[in-house]
């Protein structure tokens, strides 16, 4: 990951409650949730099998939104 990735991450993490403690980012980005970008800027498709448990998630018809600003980044900037 490039420096400038990783100052990015961590400015989106000075500003942000994390409930699942930066399991993402402590895990060097190995641990994330299933997630896929759909071509929204801000939000992507929540793939996981228990969404409502995260506090990123947002309801959407029948299906979830993921919210997170560090996954969104991850998804959109470093496609992962």
């Amino acid at each position: 990951m490039k420096e400038e990735d990783k100052k990015k991450i961590e400015e989106i993490m000075s500003g942000l409650k994390c409930e699942k403690n930066y399991i993402c980012a402590n895990s060097q980005f190995e641990l994330l949730c299933e997630a896929e970008d759909i071509g929204l800027d801000n939000y992507l498709s929540c793939l996981e099998s228990d969404p409502q448990r995260c506090n990123f998630s947002l309801s959407f018809g029948d299906s979830y939104m993921c919210q997170c600003p560090i996954r969104v980044y991850l998804a959109k900037k470093l496609k992962k």
